[in-house]
């Protein structure tokens, strides 16, 4: 929301086939995006020139990271932004761009500056490179805090783009599992007298009422725990979602929460936009069926399913048994069959990240 998201949108489609569109100018377009630029650019106020072009950028640019002690929700903004530098990234490979592409990949790595091996935690850094001082993860102020609409709990996780860096940053594989279990078992509590209300659906700190926590379920099949992928998704598609005029846990936002359900629902989910993968999870229906704009038809069908086979045994694709729980869009596009075989107890073979 904080970040420049056209980005995303323009990146994932073009990697998606989608490409009916001048491709140089939305390049063009979605590079400038990523600047602090108000020369010549008419505002109609400073409140949408601050939205539009925000001082973070400038910092960003300067100084390589967000100051918290000159720029609100710094934290938020600095990992958007690196999200969105590592989409820019991969079109400019794409399109042979190397010196761009090298730039904005290193500008992508720039979430590593904000996070405090001691705590464990992304957190606000001062212009003097020092950490923010009093923190507390669970603290919570709306619209006046390091974290947009959340706290340090639901924002550490937000690097969709480099999983395996973030796992790194928090000493390894078996750490980053113990942490992200954590988020889960936690209290749900939330601190401060002024607590964002965006903060809802919670799982421990876990927050599914709002987008920056979306992803998170299905960082286990990044770790090799993809039943832990499966066992939260049904839970949260059974307990946060219901047929009434209350039915989501949160604000829609666009569509963000119906999209988050219907993915998962069919059993997979588009966990990093520009990035033309999908993560396996769990379906919920015996059979979907996807009619796609070539004429062709692209079937989901678990087999054996129901509230009590939650746990994925297997899953073939077009006839071949998967060793990765994760497919691209073009296996969608050429339509054909993803077959899921579901049990009540946990697979723990039946994905190796590690082949």
């Amino acid at each position: 929301m904080i970040g420049y998201h056209a980005v995303p949108v323009i990146v994932d489609a073009y990697f998606k086939g989608v490409r009916d569109f001048d491709i140089e100018k939305a390049y063009e377009a979605i590079v400038h995006s990523s600047t602090f630029d108000t020369i010549g650019i008419h505002f109609p106020s400073e409140n949408v020139k601050g939205k539009l072009s925000p001082i973070a950028k400038f910092y960003n640019e300067e100084l390589g990271y967000i100051p918290s002690d000159l720029e609100n929700a710094s934290v938020s903004r600095g990992l958007e932004y690196a999200y969105n530098d590592w989409c820019i990234a991969q079109m400019a490979k794409d399109l042979g761009k190397e010196a761009d592409y090298k730039r904005f990949m290193e500008r992508s790595k720039r979430y590593q500056k904000y996070f405090d091996g001691e705590t464990g935690f992304m957190r606000g850094v001062n212009e003097d490179g020092s950490y923010k001082v009093p923190f507390d993860p669970k603290y919570s102020r709306h619209g006046e805090s390091d974290y947009v609409e959340g706290n340090a709990w639901q924002w550490t996780w937000f690097v969709p783009h480099d999983v395996e860096g973030l796992a790194d940053l928090m000493g390894g594989k078996e750490k980053f599992i113990t942490k992200i279990d954590e988020l889960f078992s936690t209290s749900s509590e939330i601190e401060g007298e002024e607590q964002s209300v965006d903060i809802t659906g919670l799982i421990g700190q876990y927050a599914h009422g709002n987008e920056p926590s979306h992803h998170i379920t299905h960082m286990y099949n990044y770790v090799g725990q993809p039943w832990k992928t499966q066992e939260l998704t049904d839970s949260i598609m059974r307990s946060l979602y219901f047929n009434n005029p209350n039915g989501l846990s949160g604000n829609e936002d666009c569509g963000a929460m119906s999209a988050w359900y219907v993915l998962n629902a069919m059993g997979f989910y588009s966990f990093c936009p520009g990035d033309d993968s999908y993560s396996i999870g769990r379906p919920i229906f015996d059979k979907v069926a996807i009619n796609l704009p070539n004429g062709k038809q692209f079937t989901v069908i678990a087999k054996n399913n129901g509230p009590e086979n939650l746990y994925v045994q297997s899953v073939k694709l077009n006839g071949k048994i998967m060793d990765k729980p994760f497919f691209k869009h073009n296996e969608i596009l050429k339509g054909g069959m993803l077959e899921f075989e579901m049990g009540a107890s946990a697979n723990k073979e039946s994905f190796n990240i590690n082949k």
